[in-house]
């Protein structure tokens, strides 16, 4: 018990580290939350960040991607059994501190499954033709995290879901806007061919880096939609309590204003 014991602390450490390494747009090292629910967030992202890699892991075959990400999902499944995974070693411990967060906190294996999901479908799919497509792609590829911090804080609330899958959607959305060239560089592009279409943009003046004003004024339709998203989801803030709240009023605020200045951003250049 005492070797099982290190070992998952050594675990949850990994995982701390990585998501130190790797912050991105949703909280996961941050000291405003509480140290009791800091590990476990910890183990999601670094779950989500490695699975993440191997689909933009450049030099690797699609074939190669999708047999490491089929290889995650049974990772998963072992971690989330009543026992753990097999080994304390596997996946340099991630799915041994995982598999004691899904059990500690009863968190569904669906919204791991969704994540992975969506990964595969950055290997299989590089364009949306509507943005109904694109917001089932973020419902699988964000609003899974927001959802398990809120479980791991405590919280199972169907209005706190829907708020934060609004946040967690805004903010996927406005990494497409930001890093519209560095993707489109990667053979993909988040903006719906459908408004791309009906604005009369093209993707050969985004190859060319000609911001016309066609892809000014799709981009500040996207933009927009982003805001409204923000603006839904902003109640979340109100609807958690203690440090946690704090940590996502600064997410929130932190993406908004990230936004604000993409928006500006696009309207000059790619």
């Amino acid at each position: 018990m005492v070797a099982r014991d290190a070992a998952l602390a050594r675990a949850y450490a990994h995982c701390e580290r990585l998501a130190r390494d790797h912050y991105e747009n949703f909280p996961v090292a941050s000291r405003l939350l509480p140290p009791a629910v800091r590990p476990h967030v910890a183990a999601i992202y670094a779950f989500a960040r490695r699975a993440d890699d191997f689909a933009d892991e450049p030099g690797l075959p699609d074939e190669r991607r999708l047999e490491l990400l089929d290889g995650w999902l049974a990772g998963l499944h072992a971690a989330a059994g009543a026992s753990g995974a097999s080994s304390p070693d596997a996946a340099d411990g991630i799915f041994l501190a995982l598999g004691h967060t899904i059990r500690e906190h009863a968190l569904p294996v669906r919204l791991f499954e969704d994540l992975l999901s969506a990964f595969r479908q950055d290997v299989t799919t590089t364009r949306y033709e509507a943005w109904q497509d694109l917001l089932d792609y973020c419902r699988r590829s964000a609003n899974p995290v927001g959802r398990l911090v809120l479980r791991v804080a405590g919280c199972a609330d169907a209005r706190a879901d829907a708020a934060a899958d609004a946040v967690c959607t805004a903010l996927q959305l406005t990494n497409f806007w930001q890093d519209l060239a560095r993707d489109w560089a990667r053979g993909r592009l988040y903006v719906p061919l459908e408004d791309l279409a009906r604005a009369g943009a093209r993707e050969d003046d985004l190859g060319a880096g000609r911001m016309t004003p066609a892809w000014r004024a799709v981009m500040a339709q996207m933009i927009g939609r982003t805001h409204a998203l923000f603006a839904e989801g902003r109640g979340i803030c109100e609807m958690v309590r203690g440090r946690l709240r704090w940590e996502l009023r600064l997410t929130w605020l932190g993406g908004a204003r990230m936004l604000d200045k993409v928006g500006r951003a696009r309207q000059t250049s790619f």
